[in-house]
């Protein structure tokens, strides 16, 4: 349990923080000395400390949101100066975008629950109604399916093109979800539902067929990407939602522009995982690569997105000059 003592004492560090950051707010970080910008530099770091004790003590929650809320501040005010470099993407990418995720990880659940859901009520109302998988897929669609023919040899004949226009496909999905968090996350459920009653129901009418098998062999290589990329962008817009209905102690504008932030840090990091899931959707998913060899495939793929994006940065060394 976090002590008042240890409170008192780390308060004034929190209120120097503060301070420094409404100077570069009225005159940018110019406005500092040298030595300030290194204080600037490591305050941010000592209380990034101080607020994951915070959160470990449940009766700290007023004084770790603070924390957060002032964290926000000093990580715009210090990296929106910054012109961008192959280094600091490497950092963003290696560092900064998992450490995203986790933090925002409830709004990717979220996103995946609601997509999970729909696909459930997908798969009911096809076993139900014979004619709603012709409604939603259209007739065309469902002959194929229904004569147990896949519907991915145009894929297989003219790959680059293909692939090309499956990233425009996916990147476009994943930016709009995320943008239409600016409905209060009206448009955002929309796309989520919409997707997860589209498989859910293609699933069903290939099932009825007998070509489960077929089905999931092509959309494991790359699903095992997109998929969570797509509950990734979800989850941004879900996030700006939040930012916009529920400000809590801040101006609406400001909650807005924090939590619009934070969703496109969640949105870049997708980029290039759907990159990637569009090649492998063009190239692997629809070759006559063996169903156990597609399988394994997308277990080593699955593997290694979980491991990266639960993977913890090394802390950067700190002294206790500023302590």
């Amino acid at each position: 349990m976090i002590s008042t003592h240890w409170l008192e004492t780390r308060q004034p560090y929190w209120n120097r923080l503060e301070a420094l950051l409404d100077r570069v707010a009225r005159g940018g970080l110019k406005s500092l000395t040298r030595d300030e910008l290194q204080e600037l530099g490591l305050l941010y770091r000592q209380i990034a400390s101080d607020l994951a004790a915070l959160r470990e003590d449940r009766a700290s929650v007023h004084f770790a949101q603070y924390l957060n809320e002032l964290l926000a501040r000093a990580h715009n005010s210090i990296y929106s100066a910054q012109k961008p470099t192959p280094a600091a993407a490497v950092r963003f990418f290696r560092d900064t975008y998992p450490e995203v995720f986790r933090r925002t990880f409830a709004y990717s659940l979220l996103a995946f629950l609601i997509f999970s859901a729909s696909a459930a009520v997908g798969v009911t109302l096809t076993r139900q109604d014979t004619n709603f998988k012709v409604r939603v897929l259209g007739p065309e669609m469902v002959e194929t399916i229904e004569r147990r023919e896949m519907w991915t040899h145009s894929i297989v004949a003219i790959k680059p093109l293909a692939s090309s226009a499956i990233m425009t496909n996916n990147l476009s999905v994943a930016f709009t979800t995320f943008a239409f968090g600016i409905t209060g996350g009206a448009g955002t459920l929309y796309m989520l539902m919409f997707n997860g009653l589209l498989i859910g129901t293609i699933a069903t009418a290939c099932w009825s067929s007998g070509m489960s098998l077929q089905l999931w062999s092509f959309v494991a290589p790359h699903g095992v990407l997109e998929l969570p990329a797509i509950f990734i962008a979800g989850g941004a817009g879900l996030r700006l939602a939040a930012g916009l209905l529920f400000p809590g102690l801040l101006p609406r504008r400001e909650s807005v522009a924090r939590a619009g932030a934070e969703g496109v840090q969640l949105l870049l990091g997708c980029v290039p995982i759907l990159v990637i899931a569009g090649v492998i959707e063009a190239f692997v998913s629809p070759t006559g690569l063996g169903a156990a060899s597609k399988f394994s495939v997308a277990a080593a793929l699955f593997a290694l997105l979980l491991a990266y994006l639960l993977s913890t940065p090394t802390a950067p060394a700190t002294t206790d000059s500023a302590a």
